[in-house]
């Protein structure tokens, strides 16, 4: 990856229990309490006990699960504590009669960068979305091609009400000039609110409202697009380059690979971490946590933080509020017949009217076949916000009428609502300003690691996991060395 070049790579040959530098300086990694190292998980049972480790990692996300990996592949010994039952975070997929529900509207996209050092491609079977989407705008439905990958798709549409001529030329061109930036120039360059980058790149009120605005608002899950335009051109990079794309065992099969890859026993399930006792925090000793079921821990090498913003702002018991409102979505999943879902390609669907709550949807067994049983369909759709006003009952309703008229009311009476879900963290707030080069180290022996520190995406996550662990390794080599 291209991204967070100026970051030193540690490997194993110089930084392990013995390393040395270019001054043939031995270099000790020396834990700071008497004790061996242990990356046994504490025993479960014991009401009180005191265990000690090497690192331990708080939260299995993907943030936390690359930190372990990046640990992992250093032999370092490490515990990775999780509140909840398995890894994933808030990358979760649920089974319910045959079908994959993903917690949440989530897409992979195969050129992040990160995630193709980290993760393998080919054993996650991704299944792949047409690089595009439909606009739904005046009753009817208008393609919107990707033109490096479906040129005579996108020539095709150059007459359609989804933008001008000049807007499907400002695409080839914006693709152009993402594409000669580095990842890291991007990151750091100057910013804006996305919506005010696309109205001075020229593009036109219809395309922004037809098209820009659903397709990077159900992204964002910012419909209003004050998102951060170092994010914006980083995923617009990332789409040119990649495919949009769902695992074939649901988009849990992310994370569940690379915890699959960690040392047995190194990860404790149900295992909440309510707070960090910082009374070390002015020597070099790392802070104790203590978990709900009342054990204590210390770590002899370091804590990285690895939960959503929220909650580690609640553990590193930061007061002053977060002036920015994180982002959230309803996500609804209904089943019908094979035989009555009305189109076969596996498709993006836009809401373009500027009219109703949906914001997109997709027929998930379109893309992925294996989201649901043989003779089933899945169909996802997506809304930005809560609509804490509305009932689940008065959701669905809604969201039936609105899409009758998409796809007709013979077709969408036939669906049969399976679940909803609310979700109150989908994201970060990432308007400007930024800062995503930010020093994962926030205290003696502690690091934070997630997607709001970098950029809201798997890759910023997994990118995260890696940058927590090579501070905290540099930390403790400046200790060593003085």
């Amino acid at each position: 990856m291209t991204l967070f070049l100026s970051l030193p790579q540690l490997s194993p040959q110089n930084i392990h229990i013995h390393a040395h530098t270019h001054h043939h300086r031995s270099i000790r990694l020396k834990p700071q309490a008497s004790l061996p190292l242990s990356s046994n998980p504490p025993q479960s049972n014991q009401s009180s006990s005191y265990s000690k480790t090497g690192v331990i990692v708080i939260g299995a996300g993907l943030a936390g699960l690359a930190a372990a990996t990046h640990l992992s592949s250093q032999n370092i010994p490490f515990l990775l504590l999780e509140a909840s039952d398995a890894v994933g975070g808030r990358v979760r997929t649920d089974f319910l009669d045959g079908f994959l529900l993903d917690r949440g509207f989530q897409i992979f996209i195969t050129a992040y960068p990160e995630a193709q050092k980290l993760l393998n491609y080919q054993a996650l079977n991704l299944q792949k979305f047409y690089s595009g989407a439909q606009v739904y705008y005046d009753g009817k439905l208008h393609t919107v091609a990707n033109p490096l990958r479906h040129f005579w798709d996108s020539l095709n549409s150059l007459q359609n009400p989804i933008g001008s001529l000049l807007d499907k030329l400002l695409i080839a061109s914006n693709i152009i000039r993402v594409l000669t930036k580095s990842d890291e120039e991007i990151i750091t360059s100057n910013e804006i609110p996305t919506i005010d980058l696309l109205r001075k790149t020229g593009f036109s009120d219809s395309i922004v409202g037809r098209f820009f605005r659903p397709f990077f608002g159900g992204i964002f899950f910012d419909k209003e697009l004050e998102t951060s335009s170092r994010l914006f051109d980083f995923i617009f990079k990332c789409l040119a380059l990649g495919d949009n794309a769902l695992p074939a065992n649901g988009i849990a099969a992310i994370p569940q690979q690379l915890g699959d890859k960690l040392p047995p026993g190194s990860i404790l399930f149900n295992s909440k971490v309510v707070s960090i006792d910082f009374d070390g925090v002015e020597s070099e000793s790392p802070p104790s946590l203590r978990l709900e079921n009342g054990d204590v821990l210390r770590s002899e090498l370091g804590v990285i933080v690895a939960v959503e913003e929220p909650e580690a702002r609640k553990l590193l018991r930061e007061t002053k509020p977060n002036p920015k409102p994180v982002r959230t979505t309803v996500c609804l999943y209904f089943s019908t017949d094979r035989t009555q879902v009305p189109v076969r390609e596996p498709v993006l669907f836009l809401n373009g009217s500027g009219k109703g709550i949906v914001n997109n949807m997709f027929f998930a067994t379109n893309v992925a076949p294996s989201y649901g049983p043989a003779d089933k369909a899945l169909i996802s759709v997506s809304l930005i916000g809560m609509f804490e006003d509305m009932s689940d009952d008065d959701l669905t309703a809604e969201v039936v009428r609105e899409l009758s008229g998409w796809f007709g009311e013979p077709i969408v009476r036939l669906w049969k609502h399976l679940r909803t879900y609310r979700i109150g963290y989908a994201q970060p707030n990432q308007c400007p300003p930024t800062n995503l080069m930010k020093n994962p180290r926030v205290g003696s022996g502690v690091y934070v690691c997630g997607d709001y520190l970098i950029s809201a995406t798997f890759d910023g996550a997994l990118v995260s996991g890696r940058r927590a662990v090579e501070a905290l390794l540099r930390d403790r080599v400046s200790t060593s060395v003085s």
